[in-house]
């Protein structure tokens, strides 16, 4: 027996389904699968249908969703020169 909005152990592609009818407490527990595309088409649109409706869930999928490309753009800057001299610097005293 399913638990109503429990994910199953996933379909072929390895994407999580979760049953229709999400409330704010499970779209929030599948939220980051959801921002990674890792929920399969139907349920993302349910998801997406709770996100028009909920303001509270949208801000927070908003939220996350900028934090994820920040933190991906930080990924990819390189720390300036003096910045790392004076990381080596303390990393040598030890």
């Amino acid at each position: 027996m399913r638990i109503w909005g429990a994910p199953s152990l996933s379909n072929r592609k390895g994407h999580i389904v979760v049953e229709p009818g999400l409330n704010c407490e499970e779209v929030l527990k599948h939220l980051m699968a959801y921002l990674d595309h890792e929920i399969d088409g139907d349920a993302a649109a349910r998801i997406e249908h709770h996100l028009e409706a909920c303001r509270g869930c949208f801000s927070r999928a908003e939220f996350e969703r900028h934090l994820k490309e920040h933190v991906h753009a930080a990924g990819a800057q390189t720390a300036p020169a003096s910045l790392r001299a004076r990381i080596k610097q303390i990393v040598d005293k030890f």
